[in-house]
Parts: structure tokens; C-alpha cells; sequence
């Protein structure tokens, strides 16, 4: 019997998890993958850009400082452009900060950092390498039976598995699913011309690219195009790759081009569950709000979340796990995510189209951006956490 069941050993169970440590509640995990995988994650292609807020959470768990030497590249300014159009929207952090604007992590080194700090707190105990079979919520506990046989009671259940949540369909709620019938292919390129540290992120015909800047003259090079376009890529040999990026990113000017990692494609949905909360149960992370990646703040949202649920359990005491606890957390969030979820699908949906009225749009958005202070605050809003006070849009 425990406090706590949390749902899915991702680095958003991990640090909800780390977020307890010394709560003197009882808290188990279950994962389906094994210890070994979760110790060891492979590079899955993905960098994180990661804001200040979320550095600070991750330094109040332990993770920080556990990444390589070298990892951690500085974001120090963004540019958005569409197409061949003249403007550019460019942030930058306020002179005064003498702060990055954020800072990215390779995905698996974010995974592994907080498995690691597990490990060493040691916050739950582990149920690794099986299945969640069935989750029952009665009216005093809820029980987790696992494919091994075991079962794992709980006073409170939270779901941190994925933005297609098992757990979540389980207990009838449903969710907002927006598939925008792209895909998305990430890999680590070097390059010639240096990056500045600079991300750049521009529309073109047929396509979305992002370059992200990685320390030493590397790229994170983000492609988003028709599922069958992506396909046709990942087929591709390195030398035919290659080729295909040299001409892709010539507007970038970056030189010759070297493909220097694996490639890998993701289905881009995004997913909004019509409720945080309930019974017993809470959702965290992707289970609760799966993003599109063009803001960059999935993993962002997903780590606020889990440090705010975490505070709210904490500030509840014995009542950590009645609805009217769930709840407050359940508003904060809604009230921090809908906007970005909001305004993300928007921003994706128009960069998608082709057409020439969506066309005029892109260009008159980046335009107004570009030219006016408050359309380029209203648009860094949803580009930038607005917790950050370090940032600026110029």
C-alpha cells in the first residue's frame, strides 16, 4: 500500500517523483520498460530547450549538475522567418540579465540525469520492466494490476505515461486530438559556418526547419514535412542525405553539411485531455498535454506541471489526495497551458498551409511582429515562457 502510484518512469514521472523526496509519503512507480533501458536511454534526436524555470526545477531535484561536461548548449537568440519574406522575428535576452535565453539538452542526457537522481534519493520504489494490466479507483484506494501478477495499491494515482494515455482512456476521460498529418525527422548535422548560437526557425514551401544550435559547430537539424516526404528521407543513404540538407538549408548559408548522428521520425499530434483531474487521479506531463514541438515548450509545460502538482500535494498534507487538492492543481494548469496550447495549434496550422492567403498571413504576422512592440510581445508570449522575466523580444 502506498501514498502515491505514479504511472510512467519518463523524465516527468522521474522528476514529480524527485519533486517528494523528504514528503515522508510512500511512492511507487510503475514502467514498462526495463531498469537497464531507463539508466542508459539511447540518443533519440530530440534537444530540449529548456527555460530558466525549468533549469531551477531541475536544480531543486539534484539533475542538474549531472550532465556531461560540454551538454548543455546556450540558446542566446531565436530568429523566425517565413520564407524569402524580408522580416525576421528575433528574440534575445535582456542585456541586464547577462543570461541565454535557454539552454538546450539532448532529450536521453535529461532522462538519464533524473534516473540517476532516483536512483541516489531513492524517493519511490520501482516496478520496472512490466505492464500496467488494470487500474481500478474505488471510493477509499486504488489498486494497479500489473501483467506480472502483483498489485500496487495507492491512495492517489498519477499518470505521467503518455499524450496517448492508457491510464487516462481507463478512467473515461477523453481528449482534445489535433493530428496535423505531418511528421517530424530530427539528427545532429556539423557545419562550416558557426551558428552564433542562434536558433532559426523559417517556413518554407512544403516544409518547417529549425536549426538548433549545439556546441561545437553542430546543428540539431529540425525537418517537418508530409509523412511519405519524412519517409523518403529517413531511406535515404548518409551521402544522399546530405545532399538533399545542402540543398534544403543553402538560404542558412552554414557551409558544407556532415551528418553527424542517427535520424529519427515522429508523428506530429498534439493532444489537450478534458480533464487534469479526478477521483483519485491526476494527469502530468504528455498524459495531460501532448504539444506540438513548433514552441518548443512540451517538456517545459510538462516539468511545471509536475512541480506544481508536487507543491500542492505537499502544502495539502493528509488531504493530499482529495479532489479539492487535484483540483487547485488542475486549474493552475489549465490556465498556464490552454493559452500555449491554444496559440501552438494555431501557429502550426497556418505555418502548414500553402495557400496564398496563408501565405499573406505568415508574412503580415512576422511584419506586425517585427515592427510594433506589442505584437512582438504578444507573439514572444507564445514563443517564451512568460514566467521569464531574463527575456526580451527585440
Amino acid at each position: 500500500m502506498y501514498d502515491i502510484a505514479i504511472i510512467g518512469a519518463g523524465p516527468v514521472g522521474l522528476a514529480f517523483a524527485l519533486s517528494l523526496a523528504g514528503s515522508g509519503l510512500r511512492i511507487a512507480i510503475v514502467e514498462k520498460q526495463t531498469e537497464d533501458a531507463l539508466a542508459d536511454p539511447a540518443f533519440d534526436g530530440r534537444e530540449i530547450a529548456l527555460t530558466h524555470h525549468s533549469r531551477a526545477v531541475m536544480e531543486r531535484v539534484g539533475a542538474w549538475g549531472d550532465f556531461p561536461e560540454g551538454s548543455v548548449s546556450p540558446l542566446s537568440r531565436a530568429k523566425v522567418l517565413n520564407g524569402r519574406g524580408p522580416h525576421a522575428l528575433t528574440f534575445t535576452p535582456e542585456a541586464a540579465s547577462g543570461q541565454p535565453l535557454g539552454f538546450l539538452v539532448p532529450n536521453h542526457l535529461i532522462r538519464r540525469s533524473l534516473f540517476g537522481q532516483f536512483q541516489a534519493q531513492a524517493p519511490a520504489d520501482l516496478f520496472a520492466g512490466v505492464a500496467l494490466e488494470k487500474l481500478e479507483i474505488g471510493a477509499d484506494q486504488a489498486d494497479l494490476h500489473l501483467a506480472d501478477g502483483r498489485r500496487v495499491s495507492a491512495a492517489l494515482v498519477v499518470a505521467a505515461d503518455t499524450r496517448f494515455s492508457a491510464a487516462r482512456k481507463s478512467q473515461g476521460i477523453g481528449a482534445i486530438t489535433h493530428d496535423f498529418k505531418r511528421s517530424m525527422m530530427v539528427c545532429r548535422m556539423a557545419h562550416e559556418a558557426p551558428h552564433h548560437e542562434t536558433a532559426t526557425e523559417w517556413f518554407a514551401y512544403g516544409q518547417t526547419v529549425a536549426l538548433l544550435p549545439v556546441n561545437g559547430g553542430i546543428s540539431s537539424v529540425v525537418i517537418t514535412r508530409s509523412a511519405p516526404d519524412i519517409a523518403t528521407l529517413m531511406a535515404m543513404d548518409a551521402s544522399a542525405f546530405e545532399a538533399e540538407m545542402q540543398t534544403s538549408l543553402a538560404r542558412r548559408h552554414l557551409g558544407r553539411l556532415s551528418l553527424v548522428s542517427t535520424r529519427h521520425a515522429y508523428p506530429l499530434v498534439a493532444t489537450y485531455a478534458r480533464r487534469f483531474a479526478a477521483h483519485r487521479f491526476a494527469l502530468i506531463g504528455d498524459a495531460a498535454v501532448g504539444m506540438h514541438p513548433v514552441t518548443a515548450h512540451g517538456f517545459n509545460l510538462g516539468l511545471s506541471g509536475a512541480a506544481g502538482l508536487a507543491e500542492d500535494i505537499r502544502a495539502a498534507g493528509a488531504d493530499f489526495a482529495s479532489l479539492g487538492t487535484l483540483r487547485r492543481y488542475e486549474a493552475a494548469h489549465r490556465k498556464a497551458s490552454f493559452p500555449l496550447f491554444a496559440g501552438t495549434n494555431a501557429i502550426a496550422a497556418l505555418y502548414a498551409k500553402e495557400s496564398a492567403p496563408a501565405l499573406l498571413a505568415r508574412h503580415a504576422i512576422i511584419g506586425l511582429g517585427s515592427a510594433l512592440p506589442p505584437a512582438r510581445r504578444a507573439i514572444s508570449a507564445l514563443l517564451t515562457d512568460r514566467r521569464e522575466k531574463t527575456l526580451a523580444s527585440v
